[in-house]
């Protein structure tokens, strides 16, 4: 665990969030609130809609009416993904999680299940403290 990670806020601007993750080589920031509790994350994923922008969704005309072949809620989730300014704007909701107490194999366990890269390490009052990465699994591993 990297204890006492780089975080951002809902307000930071993208641009600003974008800039410390080249500069400091990483691929997510936990977001905050003032209170240091975890509102959600911003991962590189998150921000691959600024370059590729948002498809439409497919859909049929009906006697004058849209039929949409997929969800259009997805298209307007993507779409605003990609014109975000703000971390907030472009921010994953509701990331994944893990106590500092907690075997790092459970961790590991729940990163592979879930297809995630990193979890957010709270403690009781929901305040971040730290970040597990694959990495951090990796170097635990080769220490064994």
């Amino acid at each position: 665990m990297t204890p006492n990670p780089l975080t951002v806020t809902p307000q930071t601007p993208l641009k600003e969030a974008i800039q410390l993750l080249a500069e400091r080589r990483i691929s997510g920031l936990p977001v905050v609130n003032e209170g240091g509790e975890l509102l959600g994350i911003l991962a590189n994923a998150d921000l691959m809609w600024q370059e590729t922008g948002a498809d439409p969704p497919p859909y049929i005309m009906f006697l004058d009416s849209v039929i949409f072949l997929e969800n259009p809620a997805k298209y307007e989730k993507e779409l605003h993904k990609a014109l975000g300014q703000t971390v907030e704007e472009v921010m994953s909701t509701k990331p994944i999680t893990v106590k500092p107490d907690q075997p790092l194999r459970e961790a590991a366990k729940l990163m592979h299940e879930k297809h995630v890269r990193r979890l957010p390490v709270l403690d009781e009052e929901g305040k971040v403290v730290g970040i597990l990465t694959q990495g951090d699994v990796i170097r635990a591993l080769a220490a064994e």
